[in-house]
């Protein structure tokens, strides 16, 4: 995987760009004056972004992802992950036939949902799931491949199914090595 250099990323004009960044070259992002990425994060191949993304400390987007923003935004706070073909929205049209679809429309014909999403931290998302707008992923969140999440979950949970289920509660040993982490990324 070929990744952008700091000169590169530099002058794609983020928001704000921490250290050690890696961005594929084969990734797709547009917004880039409303995207923010702290350090140790990562962005792979055939990853689309868009629109008002914050990326804390050492998030890992995975290859062929959509994570569009929009106006409301996503937010992925420290050691988030998600997984390969992950798509988060922030925006749904109205499918109920009661006003039109799609981009092509004028707005005064459509009916569009519009809500913030945010992964907080130590959240993972499961290859080919999906997150609706309006979602939050609570502290320790973990979502099972191939599921869609349409509610906010609570703390330290496995999630899983159409629509996600609370299957069982998530080990919090990650917190040990959080500590053990920081200490010596700062030695």
């Amino acid at each position: 995987m070929a990744y952008y250099t700091n000169e590169e990323l530099q002058n794609l004009g983020f928001k704000y760009l921490g250290k050690n960044i890696k961005i594929s070259d084969k990734a797709s992002i547009y917004d880039h004056s409303q995207i923010e990425i702290g350090d140790n994060s990562r962005i792979d191949d055939f990853c689309v972004i868009s629109g008002k993304i914050k990326i804390g400390r050492n998030v890992h987007i995975t290859p062929q992802c959509l994570v569009a923003g929009g106006e409301q935004g996503i937010i992925f706070e420290d050691f988030t992950t998600i997984s390969y073909q992950v798509q988060i929205f922030t925006q749904s049209d109205d499918y109920s036939g009661t006003t039109m679809v799609n981009s092509t429309i004028p707005k005064e014909y459509k009916n569009e949902y519009k809500k913030a999403v945010k992964l907080s931290m130590f959240s993972v998302v499961g290859a080919g799931s999906i997150i609706l707008p309006g979602v939050t992923l609570a502290e320790g969140t973990s979502v099972g491949a191939m599921s869609l999440v349409l509610n906010s979950t609570t703390p330290w949970g496995i999630y899983v199914g159409v629509p996600v289920k609370r299957l069982k509660d998530r080990k919090q040993d990650l917190l040990k090595l959080k500590i053990e982490y920081s200490r010596k990324e700062n030695q």
